[in-house]
């Protein structure tokens, strides 16, 4: 119900595709109501019901995508970069051989990235952050996990029609469905904290936290990470480890949390 009701489908069929349409019926109340890419479970149940090849949907201002696979099974902006990362990497069609993603992203991206003969850079969360990097270093895609995907041969900001387009061209390129192609990432491991504070000291002063993610960030080298910082809008730290070993991850997570607790819990 919203911006891409009518532009999408549109779009869709004039290139040739039987088109469903759902959710396509805006009176300026309903935006993201029980659809669209916060609600990828209604997206999988369309797909499901009407036995597509792939579903598509947009936020409310068209500039996210949301796709889900012909088994039913959505997939996040990390899998839609990786699908195109991959196929812009094989054709040389990636500038600078550089995908540009903030510090949300999944690290199996930087694997995918790296054994293909290129490199992840990681901003700060919003997509303006990765538009910024993109213009500053000449790039032609990045995007957040969230769905903002920028094809930046195409478009100046996030597009949720191109971002589709240029998937579901992959797909016909290639003769893969989106269950096969989304393979090509292997996600990393992920252990995360959600921490309520008394105070918001800075990070650097979190000294024995400190100590165990330097130790943390030693042990995982170039095959994950840690991140640590303060929710904007709540007495919150959101803390994320990641990597190869689940067992080693949960471990250090709950180091580093006890070891913030007791100074700032």
């Amino acid at each position: 119900h919203g911006a891409a009701s009518l532009t999408s489908a549109e779009a869709l069929e004039r290139l040739g595709a039987d088109v469903q349409v759902f959710h396509s019926e805006p009176d300026g109340f309903n935006i993201n109501e029980e659809c669209g890419c916060t609600h990828s479970e209604e997206l999988e149940r369309l797909v499901r019901q009407s036995q597509a090849q792939a579903g598509i949907a947009h936020d409310g201002d068209a500039d996210r995508i949301a796709l889900c696979d012909e088994e039913a099974i959505a997939l996040d902006g990390d899998e839609l970069m990786a699908v195109a990362a991959e196929s812009m990497l094989r054709k040389g069609t990636l500038k600078q051989n550089i995908l540009a993603v903030t510090i949300m992203s999944n690290y199996g991206l930087d694997d995918l990235v790296s054994r293909l003969g290129g490199r992840v850079i990681r901003t700060n969360v919003g997509d303006r952050y990765v538009l910024e990097q993109m213009h500053e270093r000449g790039l032609n895609l990045g995007g957040e996990q969230s769905g903002h995907i920028i094809f930046g041969d195409w478009a100046t900001t996030g597009d949720g029609l191109i971002a589709g387009l240029q998937i579901l061209k992959i797909m016909k390129e290639t003769g893969e469905p989106l269950s096969q192609l989304r393979k090509c990432l292997k996600k990393f491991p992920q252990s995360s904290r959600n921490l309520r504070v008394r105070s918001k000291p800075p990070i650097t002063e979190l000294v024995e936290a400190q100590k165990i993610i330097k130790e943390t960030e030693k042990k995982l080298g170039d095959y994950g990470r840690v991140l640590l910082r303060y929710s904007g809008t709540e007495s919150l730290i959101r803390l994320l480890v990641e990597g190869r070993d689940v067992e080693y991850l949960e471990a250090q997570a709950d180091k580093i949390a006890s070891a913030v607790l007791a100074q700032i819990g």
